[in-house]
């Protein structure tokens, strides 16, 4: 992992991610991202928002870097915040009773073997043909899975067959994160 954020950090970066949303939901000006070591690098993440009872409520995010760290946070932010085609556009009420999550992650490395990711630790990425999905590492955790159920889950999220994991021609990568939330 090229960059671990410590405790100040981390409450800075999610201080900065909720103000994004915020000035969004009000037409304001973006503001300025926090002066950290580590977000001016091309780095990937995930944002995800939760509701006041802990439901997922949107949550969008890159598997490959292609631009500061610091820019992918705001476009994360407002993609889950505002376009998750999952959820309708997070409202200005809702804001306040929002949790959110940040996963900062490492570059995707291929595994020949899909049984051979680490639960709890590993997110993973499943591509076949056209399709794909990906779960990030407390995914499987969260919703009590193993190996097995977190791969029918995933191919399930790929629009293919609870087995389509199996298949010929199936490939796999797996990453790490580093998740911190509020």
């Amino acid at each position: 992992m090229t960059q671990e954020f410590n405790t100040q950090e981390r409450r800075r970066i999610l201080a900065f991610v909720r103000e994004v949303i915020d000035r969004e939901l009000h037409n304001a000006p973006m503001p300025e991202a926090p002066e950290i070591p580590g977000l001016d690098e091309r780095r990937s993440c995930f944002v995800t928002l939760h509701d006041c009872c802990g439901n997922l409520r949107g949550c969008i995010g890159n598997l490959e870097p292609f631009e500061p760290l610091k820019e992918n946070l705001v476009r994360n932010a407002l993609n889950a915040a505002f376009s998750d085609p999952r959820f309708p556009p997070l409202e200005p009420e809702e804001l306040r009773e929002t949790v959110i999550e940040v996963s900062i992650l490492t570059l995707p490395e291929p595994i020949a073997d899909p049984l051979k990711f680490e639960l709890g630790v590993d997110g993973i990425i499943l591509r076949q043909g056209g399709r794909g999905a990906v779960f990030l590492p407390q995914v499987a955790p969260e919703q009590g899975w193993d190996q097995r159920t977190t791969l029918e889950y995933l191919s399930r999220k790929a629009g293919l067959p609870a087995d389509g994991w199996r298949q010929p021609g199936t490939l796999f990568q797996t990453f790490r994160a580093e998740v911190f939330g509020e």
